[in-house]
């Protein structure tokens, strides 16, 4: 399993003591960003991963390390479906070693198993972005499966009307947009200390 621990804590800019309670009432879950190809879920992922001082992991990443194959590779020898059962059991695999910050493909969360694994064992996170945005940042990579067709731009309005209202049941919602990663992930954090708080105030 590879781990990135991000920057180093003389960069941060949570304090110590922010980090330590968020850190305390997270326990042993995983933060968990989920969202469409684009978001930006590795990259803020990382940068609150190193802001927090815990490891970083990608399901993709490690999706390709157990099987040795690439995710598009995956995608044309055995077909979607395939890769979507593997992709819930690797996710299912790492969730159990949290607390940690986890980023999943696009059509993990779609996976009713894989929601209610993140749901028991982590805090899912949804960075939501507009089409613009996200096809501006796919456009710079080559290795995306499910834009291989001849609009890819009505692929993903697709997959958006598919998939956001299923995103929309995350815990903590974060627009990602044209903005430096140390902006949307202090958002994210902040957004994280306000539903970790809440959730202990409810269980009391």
């Amino acid at each position: 399993m590879t781990e990135d621990h991000g920057r180093t804590s003389a960069a941060r800019s949570i304090s110590d003591a922010a980090r330590a309670e968020l850190i305390e009432r997270l326990g042993s879950r995983s933060i968990v960003f989920v969202g469409l190809m684009g978001a930006g879920k590795t990259a803020i992922g990382r940068r609150v991963a190193g802001e927090l001082d815990i490891p970083f992991l990608d399901s993709d990443h490690e999706i390709e390390a157990a099987s040795r194959m690439t995710v598009p590779e995956l995608f044309e020898l055995y077909g979607e479906a395939e890769f979507r059962s593997l992709e819930q059991r690797v996710i299912a695999r790492i969730l159990e070693g949290g607390p940690q910050v986890l980023s999943t493909g696009g059509g993990a969360y779609m996976n009713p198993l894989t929601r209610a694994a993140i749901a028991a064992h982590g805090i899912s996170v949804w960075l939501k972005a507009e089409i613009d945005v996200l096809m501006e940042r796919v456009a710079k990579k080559q290795n995306r499966p499910l834009l291989k067709t001849a609009d890819p731009r009505g692929t993903m309005e697709r997959l958006m009307s598919e998939r956001y209202p299923v995103y929309a049941t995350a815990d903590v919602t974060v627009a990602t947009r044209d903005e430096r990663k140390e902006v949307i992930a202090a958002e994210v954090i902040e957004a994280l200390g306000r539903h970790l708080t809440a959730r202990e105030a409810a269980s009391l």
